[in-house]
C-alpha cells in the first residue's frame, strides 16, 4: 500500500513539474477545437450538397462551404502545430538553462558527471519536445472535441451518437492498459540510453589506459552489447506504441462501421429491428462523414502518448537540478582580498596552492609569477569557481564572497570559441553591448588587423575549433570579449604567451589601458608583461 501511496505521489509530482516547465497555454489547444468545428462544418457541406443533388438543386453553394471547410481544417492544424512547436521551444531552452545552472553552481570543486550533464541537456530536454508540442494540445482537445463531434452527431441521429458512445467505453480501457505498459518500457529504454552514454563517455576518458592493456576488443564487445540491449528495450517501446495504435484504429474503424450499416440499413428499411428514428438522407450522409472525427481527436492523443511517457521518464532526470541562480555582479566591488587561501583538487595528494595571500584594489594590477605547473591557472580558476578553495577566503568590498563568476572579464590560456560569427564570440561577455563598445574592444585588443584580412570581418564565421584563426587571434578574440564586459575586475592568464616582441609590446599596452579603473590579476611567465604591475606574486615549486 505504501509503495502505490508513492508512486502516485511521485505521478502528481511528475505531472505538476511539466505542467510548469511547458509554461503558460498558449491556444494550440483552441486550434485543434477550430479544427474539429471546421470538421463538423465540412461534414454539414458534403450532407447538403448530396440532399441538393437528390432534391435535384444546385449543389454549388455546399461546395464552396466544403472548400472553405477544408482550407480551413488545413490552416487551423498548421497553425496549432506552429504554436506548439513555439512554446516546445521556449520549454526546451528553459530547462536546458536549468542543466547548465545544475553545472556551474555546484560546490566548486565538485566533480561533473559528463554523461549526466550530456544526457540531461540533450536526450532529457528534447523528450520534452513532443509532450509540450503535440501531447498538451492534443489531450486538452481530446476531452472537448469528441463531446462537439457527439452533440452534433446527436442533433442528426441519437442513434448513432449512440453507438459511437458505446465503442468509446472498451477503447478507453485498451488505452489504458496500453499506457501503463508504455510507460514502464520508455522508463526501461531511457535508463539503457542513460547507461550507454555514461559506459561510452567513460571509456573515451580513460581510452589510453584501455588501449595500454589492450582492452580494445573487450570494451568494443560490452559497449556493442549495451547498444544491442538499447536497441531492443526501443524495439519494445515500439510495439507497446503499434499495439495501442492497433486498438486505437480497430474501434474508431468498428465505429464507423457500426454507424454505417445502421445507416445504409436505415435508408434501406432492412433493420432487423423497428427504427428507433426516421433517418433522411442528408442526416444519414452526415453522420457518416462525421463517424470518423469522433476517433480523430483521440488519434492525435494516441499518436503523442509514447511522448507523454518519455518526457515523464525525462522529468526525473530534471525534476532535481537546481533552479537559476541569478547573478549578484552589481554586490562585489574592489577592492579584491585573498585571504591565506589554499587550492586542492580531489584527486591530488597534495595542494595545488597554499597560503596565498594578497590584496588587489580598482586600478591595480597584480602579476602571478612562477615556473609551469605552480599553481597560477589554480588561482584564476579558484577566482572564477573553477577550482576548489580548501582553505581560506575571498573577500571583496569588504564582505565575504564565494566567487568572482559573472564579475569578471575573463581570458583563459586555450580561449573557448563557439560555432558562429566573430562578433557572436565576443557577445558571449556582454549581449546588450553596442557596435561602438564592440568596435572599441576589438581596436584596443589590437583585433583590427585580422578582421581585416576576412571578407565578413566581424561577421565572419567559425566553427567550433576555430579554424582558420591563428593562436595569438585567437587570445586577441579572447582579451577583447574580456574587455567587452562591464566588469570591475579582470582575469588574464598567459595573455601575450606566444606573441612576437612587437606584438607583445602592443598587447601590454592596450593590458595597461585596460586595467584602468579595474581590479586586474594576470598569470604570465614574461618580465614585460610582469612590469606594468603594481604587485608582483612569486608562487613556489610546481605543486
Amino acid at each position: 500500500m505504501t509503495t502505490i501511496t508513492h508512486d502516485r505521489g511521485a505521478a502528481r509530482a511528475r505531472t505538476r513539474w511539466l505542467k510548469q516547465a511547458a509554461g503558460p497555454r498558449d491556444g494550440a489547444a483552441g486550434l485543434l477545437l477550430l479544427d474539429t468545428m471546421a470538421a463538423i462544418g465540412f461534414a454539414a457541406a458534403i450532407a447538403g450538397g448530396v440532399a441538393a443533388v437528390a432534391r435535384g438543386g444546385a449543389p454549388w453553394p455546399w461546395a464552396l462551404l466544403a472548400i472553405g471547410a477544408g482550407a480551413s481544417r488545413g490552416l487551423f492544424a498548421a497553425a496549432a502545430l506552429r504554436v506548439g512547436a513555439r512554446r516546445a521551444a521556449a520549454a526546451k531552452r528553459g530547462q536546458r538553462a536549468r542543466v547548465i545552472a545544475g553545472a556551474l553552481y555546484r560546490e566548486p570543486g565538485l566533480p561533473v558527471d559528463a554523461s549526466m550533464l550530456a544526457a540531461q541537456a540533450i536526450d532529457a530536454v528534447e523528450a520534452l519536445d513532443g509532450h509540450v508540442a503535440r501531447f498538451l494540445p492534443a489531450r486538452a482537445a481530446a476531452t472537448i472535441a469528441p463531446l462537439l463531434v457527439l452533440a452534433a452527431t446527436a442533433c442528426a441521429s441519437w442513434f448513432a451518437a449512440l453507438i459511437l458512445c458505446a465503442t468509446l467505453v472498451p477503447f478507453i480501457a485498451a488505452m489504458i492498459l496500453a499506457g501503463g505498459a508504455a510507460a514502464d518500457e520508455s522508463r526501461r529504454q531511457f535508463v539503457a540510453l542513460h547507461r550507454l552514454s555514461g559506459r561510452f563517455a567513460d571509456r573515451v576518458r580513460s581510452l589510453p589506459v584501455v588501449l595500454a592493456f589492450r582492452a580494445e576488443a573487450r570494451e568494443t564487445a560490452a559497449i556493442a552489447a549495451a547498444a544491442s540491449d538499447l536497441a531492443r528495450r526501443t524495439m519494445r517501446v515500439l510495439l507497446v506504441a503499434f499495439l495501442s495504435s492497433a486498438a486505437l484504429e480497430f474501434f474508431a474503424a468498428l465505429s464507423v462501421a457500426l454507424v454505417a450499416v445502421y445507416c445504409g440499413f436505415s435508408l434501406l428499411g432492412l433493420l432487423p429491428f423497428g427504427a428507433p428514428e426516421t433517418l433522411g438522407l442528408g442526416s444519414a450522409f452526415f453522420v457518416l462523414a462525421l463517424a470518423p472525427e469522433f476517433y480523430a481527436p483521440m488519434r492525435r492523443l494516441a499518436a503523442a502518448y509514447h511522448d507523454k511517457q518519455a518526457a515523464e521518464v525525462a522529468a526525473e532526470q530534471l525534476m532535481p537540478l537546481p533552479e537559476p541562480i541569478p547573478s549578484a555582479c552589481e554586490a562585489i566591488v574592489a577592492p579584491l582580498t585573498v585571504r591565506d587561501v589554499s587550492i586542492r583538487y580531489p584527486d591530488s595528494d597534495r595542494a595545488a596552492v597554499s597560503g596565498l595571500s594578497f590584496t588587489v584594489a580598482s586600478g591595480e594590477i597584480v602579476a602571478l609569477l612562477g615556473p609551469s605547473g605552480s599553481g597560477k591557472t589554480s588561482v584564476l580558476h579558484m577566482l572564477l569557481g573553477l577550482a576548489p578553495l580548501s582553505g581560506g577566503a575571498l573577500e571583496a568590498g569588504g564582505g565575504a564572497i564565494a566567487t568572482l563568476s559573472g564579475q569578471a572579464g575573463w581570458a583563459g590560456q586555450h580561449p573557448l570559441l563557439i560555432a558562429g560569427t566573430i562578433r557572436e564570440n565576443l557577445l558571449l561577455a556582454h549581449r546588450q553591448a553596442d557596435e561602438v563598445a564592440v568596435r572599441r574592444a576589438v581596436v584596443m585588443a589590437g583585433l583590427d588587423p585580422a578582421l581585416a584580412r576576412r571578407l565578413g570581418g566581424l561577421d565572419s564565421p567559425l566553427d567550433a575549433r576555430g579554424s582558420g584563426l591563428s593562436g595569438g587571434e585567437r587570445r586577441r578574440i579572447a582579451l577583447a570579449r574580456a574587455l567587452l564586459k562591464p566588469a570591475p575586475f579582470l582575469l588574464l592568464d598567459e595573455p601575450t604567451a606566444h606573441l612576437d616582441t612587437a606584438a607583445e609590446a602592443a598587447l601590454i599596452a592596450t593590458i595597461a589601458h585596460a586595467a584602468q579603473g579595474r581590479a586586474t590579476v594576470i598569470a604570465t611567465h614574461s618580465p614585460a608583461l610582469a612590469a606594468i604591475a603594481t604587485r608582483i606574486i612569486r608562487l613556489g615549486d610546481v605543486a
